[in-house]
C-alpha cells in the first residue's frame, strides 16, 4: 500500500443560510504517512465535516487539503486516494462477502485472478476466512464491520477514513473491534483518520488525537499528552474525568511554580507563562487524589459508592468538590458519607492551566 500523509491547511467550511454556520473554522494539521490520527469531540464540533472534506463529500469554503503532494480540494471522491469505512457498513445485501469486498476492484476492471488474490489476502487479514460465501444478514455486527473494513483496505488507498465505525456495536464488541482495527492498521502500515466522540476509543486507537470544539482545534497530542497535560479546561474535561481547583501563583522559577490552593502552599512542576499573583486552575485526575486521615486539604465525604474495581468518592473541601477514585478498595479503609477526611495529592500529578 502506498502510504500518504495528509496536510490540512487553513481549512474552513461555512454552510450558507440564515446565519452562515461555520462548521470548521480555519484549522491546520499535518498527518504523517502511516499515522493513526483520531478527530475527537462532541456532536457538532466539526470532526465529521472535516473527514467528509478529506473524503470529497463536502467542498471546503477555503483552505487546502493536500494528500501526499497533491492538492485534492476539487477532486471527486472516486479520484482521491482514500477509502471510507462508514458507520452503517453500507454492505450490499444481495452480494456475498467475497463479492462485497471485490466490488471496487471490479469497477476498476482488474482481471479475475488479481481480484481473487487481493480479496483472499484481505479476507485472511481481517479474520473472515471461510465466510466468503455468506451474505451480510448471516453475519454478526462485528463480522459485518470487518467486511466493511476489508472492502476499504482491498482498494489499497493512501489514506483510510473511518466515520464512527463502531457506534452500532455493543460495548464489549466495540472494545474488541477497536483492538482489531488498530492491529490491522499497524500490520498494513496505512495512514488512518478516524472520527469518534468516544474518548476511550480515541485513547486506545491513536498515535495522536485532534480534539475539536465548535469548529476549532483545541489541542493535538498523543493520548498521554492530552490526558496529563491538557491545554484547556475543555480538553481536560472532555478526556476522562477531571477536578478543577482554583489557586494563585506565588512564584515561578526553574520549571516549578509555588501555588496557593485553599490556603495551602505547594510546589508543582510548571513550564507555562503565568507569573506571580496570577490566578490559575489546577487539573487533578480522580485516580491521582488520595483520601485519608492525614493530608493537605480538609474535606467531608458527600458520596461514597462501591464500584467493584474502585471506590468512588465525592469530597467537599473549602472551595471545591473533588471526585476521587480509590482503585482496588478491597482491604482498604472505606469512608462513609458524612465522614471528615483529609485529601492529598502528589505534586507531580498536578497540571496548571
Amino acid at each position: 500500500m502506498s502510504n500518504k500523509g495528509v496536510n490540512i491547511k487553513n481549512l474552513t467550511k461555512i454552510y450558507e443560510g440564515n446565519n452562515n454556520f461555520k462548521a470548521v473554522d480555519n484549522i491546520s494539521v499535518d498527518i504523517k504517512p502511516g499515522e493513526f490520527v483520531t478527530l475527537l469531540g462532541p456532536s457538532g464540533c466539526g470532526k465529521t465535516t472535516t473527514l467528509r472534506m478529506v473524503a470529497g463529500f463536502e467542498i471546503p469554503t477555503s483552505g487546502d487539503i493536500v494528500l501526499g503532494d497533491e492538492v485534492i480540494n476539487n477532486l471527486s471522491p472516486d479520484k482521491r486516494d482514500t477509502s471510507m469505512v462508514f458507520q452503517s457498513y453500507a454492505l450490499f445485501p444481495h452480494y456475498n462477502i467475497f463479492d462485497n469486498i471485490a466490488y471496487g476492484l471490479k469497477l476498476k476492471k482488474l482481471d479475475k485472478e488479481t481480484i481473487k488474490s487481493k480479496v483472499t489476502n484481505i479476507i485472511d487479514l481481517v479474520g473472515l476466512k471461510g465466510m466468503e460465501n455468506r451474505y451480510p444478514n448471516q453475519l454478526s455486527g462485528g463480522q459485518q464491520q470487518r467486511v466493511a473494513l476489508a472492502r476499504a483496505l482491498v482498494m489499497e488507498p493512501g489514506v483510510l477514513l473511518f466515520d464512527e465505525p463502531l457506534s452500532n456495536l455493543d460495548a464489549k464488541l466495540r472494545v474488541y473491534m477497536r483492538t482489531e482495527i488498530r492491529k490491522i492498521q499497524q500490520k498494513v502500515g496505512i495512514t488512518a483518520i478516524y472520527v469518534t466522540h468516544d474518548q476511550s476509543e480515541a485513547m486506545s486507537l491513536s498515535d495522536r488525537i485532534i480534539i475539536m470544539n465548535k469548529g476549532i482545534i483545541e489541542q493535538v497530542g498523543t493520548p498521554k499528552e492530552v490526558y496529563y497535560t491538557p491545554k484547556t479546561k475543555f480538553v481536560a474535561d472532555f478526556i476522562g474525568t477531571a477536578n478543577f481547583i482554583d489557586g494563585e501563583i506565588i512564584e515561578v522559577s526553574n520549571g516549578k511554580a509555588k501555588i496557593l490552593v485553599e490556603g495551602q502552599e505547594l510546589t508543582v512542576p510548571y513550564t507555562g507563562d503565568k507569573k506571580a499573583k496570577d490566578s490559575c486552575t489546577i487539573v487533578l485526575r480522580p485516580e491521582a487524589v488520595d483520601i485519608g486521615e492525614e493530608g493537605l486539604l480538609d474535606g467531608t465525604v458527600t458520596l461514597s459508592t462501591f464500584m467493584g474495581s474502585y471506590q468512588d468518592y465525592i469530597v467537599k473541601t473549602k472551595n471545591s468538590e473533588l471526585k476521587i477514585q480509590l482503585n482496588n478498595p478491597q482491604g482498604k479503609k472505606i469512608f462513609e458519607e458524612g465522614a471528615n477526611v483529609k485529601v492529598s495529592f502528589d505534586a507531580v500529578n498536578v497540571h496548571i492551566i
